[in-house]
């Protein structure tokens, strides 16, 4: 199969879908991959590195998205459009229910978009979004104390405090991979954790992995709304898969927050959970909000490119290799494949995102 690589294009998102050791992989299988000049050069990837591996370097974006199956990181965005083709099978992040204008582009198009992030095994893990959400939660609290420094904006609080003063608080809303992964990191820094998840076993288990470093709290309204004006930084770590996140923290609670606290919503390509949160991008990537410090940047693991392509890699290869060898008929033998196809022959199909977009879920080129 011809596998194209397009350079990725949202803001210093310098990740890209295929590693050099994917390619030569795919390329000892039989397959021709086509990779956009420097499209890893900024996950530390050149061309040369390609070109050992078997691929093609082509010069323009339109070469590598002309194949029948492109692999990308991130959503196309409006630019990218026009390269959509007919029959053409996308494997990349969507995150679909915070973009319209994406999702009816898809369906217009023809094309069969498959998302990493709903590709789900029978035990209801998620394998493709797995690595990027421990990325993610490891940055949020990384993150979180750089804004908390005064000459970013923040109230001036070290995390870990010092002998003779309080420690800085952490609060994670959610305690799946990201919220996880972010008191792993906050424990670690010395800073005061709390998480609330909804789920009593996940927090039971987390109970084993943190003992007394952690508190854990079921999530409720009036729970939340006791603990996030006590928090210096405020991780929003909410997944509902293929929906939009639901918004745990209203302007009000906000409002109540410390001047110059943080808030870092690693849930905000999926709307994010804060409802003073709006998207933002590495190049700008805080703004404030009724004195507070909002950090809304969508792909976060972007930040780290060489340890993230990596890590996405070792995930979605197996994934790529079925598609490359089986095409369209790898979905209908995959069921965590099958999991993951939200537009297909012009129809919404994800169940998930069809609730988002009900007046989508007929629509029809």
């Amino acid at each position: 199969m011809e596998i194209g690589v397009p350079k990725e294009t949202k803001d210093q998102e310098f990740r890209v879908g295929l590693s050099p050791s994917s390619v030569r992989v795919l390329q000892e299988a039989g397959h021709q991959v086509w990779i956009e000049t420097q499209a890893g050069a900024g996950a530390g990837f050149t061309d040369q590195d390609y070109q050992h591996s078997g691929a093609k370097i082509v010069a323009t974006a339109a070469e590598a998205w002309n194949r029948e199956l492109v692999v990308k990181v991130k959503e196309p965005l409006t630019s990218e459009y026009p390269y959509l083709q007919k029959e053409q099978l996308l494997f990349t992040y969507l995150h679909l229910a915070a973009d319209r204008p994406l999702t009816e582009c898809l369906i217009d198009s023809g094309v069969c978009a498959i998302a990493y992030e709903t590709v789900e095994l029978p035990d209801r893990r998620l394998p493709l979004l797995i690595p990027m959400s421990i990325i993610a939660g490891r940055l949020s609290v990384q993150f979180g104390a750089r804004f908390l420094e005064s000459q970013q904006g923040g109230r001036g609080v070290l995390l870990g405090g010092v002998p003779g003063v309080r420690r800085g608080k952490v609060v994670i809303l959610g305690g799946g991979v990201v919220g996880t992964e972010a008191a792993k990191i906050a424990v670690g820094m010395g800073a005061q954790v709390e998480i609330l998840d909804i789920n009593v076993e996940r927090l039971a288990y987390l109970e084993t992995l943190f003992g007394s470093r952690v508190e854990l709290l079921y999530s409720n309204s009036a729970q939340i709304e006791a603990v996030v004006p006590q928090a210096d930084l405020l991780i929003g770590a909410i997944l509902v898969p293929g929906r939009r996140a639901p918004i745990l923290v209203p302007r009000g609670l906000v409002q109540q927050m410390h001047p110059g606290a943080v808030i870092v919503d690693v849930a905000v390509d999926q709307g994010g959970c804060i409802e003073t949160l709006t998207s933002t991008s590495h190049t700008n990537p805080t703004y404030i909000d009724e004195g507070v410090v909002h950090y809304g940047v969508p792909n976060m693991p972007g930040a780290v490119p060489w340890s993230s392509t990596q890590a996405l890699n070792n995930s979605t290869l197996p994934y790529v290799l079925k598609l490359a060898n089986e095409g369209i008929k790898a979905v209908a033998s995959d069921l965590a494949l099958a999991k993951g196809v939200n537009v297909q022959n012009h129809q919404l199909v994800h169940s998930a995102v069809r609730e988002v977009f009900p007046d989508l879920s007929n629509a029809k080129a």
